[in-house]
């Protein structure tokens, strides 16, 4: 219950982009408010962008402001999360979540963490 899948992870260079998917199964994305996490290795996990459950409203974190986009298909039920001009720093773990209003952070996590899918920015 409120566990999703994401995929579209990958090895790419420094100003690259990649899109990540968010995939809902067993439930109705379009009730919940949606949000993007990353983990780096040796840190803790931090909020990168959410969206309401409507798409009309989207919250970034300062360091992936100008760069990645967070949108949703509530047709498909899927969320995404569209990452041009990526940095090494960018390097993580990706997940998505359902969360609760009005923070954008791991302690507002509904339901449970999911698998991740990995992004690596490197020459």
């Amino acid at each position: 219950q409120l566990q999703l899948v994401e995929s579209g992870g990958g090895l790419v260079q420094p100003g690259g982009s990649l899109r990540l998917s968010c995939a809902a199964s067993g439930f109705r994305l379009d009730y919940y408010r949606i949000g993007w996490f990353r983990q780096a290795p040796g840190k803790d996990r931090e909020g990168v962008s959410c969206i309401s459950s409507s798409g009309e409203s989207t919250d970034y974190a300062d360091s992936v402001k100008g760069r990645f986009t967070i949108s949703r298909d509530n047709a498909k039920n899927t969320v995404y999360l569209q990452m041009n001009s990526l940095k090494p720093e960018d390097t993580a773990v990706y997940y998505c979540a359902a969360v609760r209003f009005p923070l954008c952070r791991p302690s507002s996590l509904l339901g449970s963490w999911g698998q991740g899918t990995q992004v690596t920015v490197s020459s």
